[in-house]
């Protein structure tokens, strides 16, 4: 049974969970880390060797008040989105410009019974409204010193994470596993992580207005033959407009009916 595959992963509805956390550097790394479902996000943060000077771009998901005071500690920012729930006190505010979109600039205090134990540092609050999607975000910071629509620039490049994992999700396909250990399956997440990633580099050098769909059949026979691969590209012909992507299996979704191999 499909319960009894991947023992190291958190099972629900008779399903196995892989989590890839990912970690976006702009200046160019993209180390990621593969993990199974039970671990939770903040877990990642343990992880970090923090760049004093440095801004780390944070879901809510990782908003551990314990783990952020570190943050402060290590003479880093962090830039997040603030919790529904969180519980505080406005110790001052300053004017903002609300035709930048900004709503408020604030400096408070958690007052909640462990978070504020947990981060007993000033933090900054404020709010600000999106045109583009008609939303109210409100973020949380521990700097104090760039203007509150900088900070919510900044916050929009974590977006590329966001893209990453919906070309993943778009892009990669693995049909079934050849180990069911968590070596075997990290090792084979990995094996196709990369070898995407050579096919995206194939696309972008030469300039192919082919998508990675069309690039991956022609790399897989091409690469048997004595003809020139981007020979292969400029005959290549189209039949995959039709393909039903509809009915792509997903990543990290394994049914009781998953034949795999030893």
């Amino acid at each position: 049974m499909c319960l009894s595959l991947f023992p190291w992963g958190q099972f629900r509805r008779r399903k196995s969970a892989v989590k890839l956390h990912t970690l976006l550097d702009v200046r160019g790394s993209i180390p990621t880390s593969v993990t199974s479902g039970q671990v939770h996000d903040v877990n990642l943060l343990d992880e970090l060797q923090l760049e004093a000077g440095a801004f780390y771009l944070l879901d809510r998901g990782y908003v551990d008040f314990a783990r952020l005071y570190g943050f402060t500690q290590a003479c880093a920012f962090f830039i997040t989105r603030t919790q529904k729930n969180m519980q505080f006190n406005r110790r001052a505010s300053c004017p903002v410009e609300r035709s930048t979109g900004v709503r408020c600039d604030q400096t408070i205090l958690l007052t909640g019974v462990r978070t504020a134990q947990r981060n007993p540092h000033p933090l900054r609050r404020f709010g600000y409204f999106d045109t583009e999607k008609d939303s109210r975000p409100t973020f949380l910071t521990n700097n104090f010193l760039l203007p509150p629509l900088t900070i919510a620039q900044r916050y929009r490049a974590r977006w590329q994470v966001e893209l990453f994992f919906r070309w993943i999700k778009q892009h990669l396909r693995i049909k079934a596993f050849y180990g069911t250990s968590e070596n075997a399956v990290k090792t084979q997440v990995w094996v196709a992580l990369s070898v995407y990633v050579l096919v995206a580099i194939v696309k972008k050098q030469p300039g192919l207005d082919l998508s990675l769909y069309k690039i991956l059949p022609v790399l897989s026979v091409a690469i048997f033959e004595k003809t020139p691969i981007l020979e292969g590209f400029f005959n290549f012909a189209d039949e995959t407009e039709n393909l039903n992507l509809g009915k792509q299996l997903n990543l990290f979704e394994f049914y009781p009916d998953t034949t795999v191999d030893k």
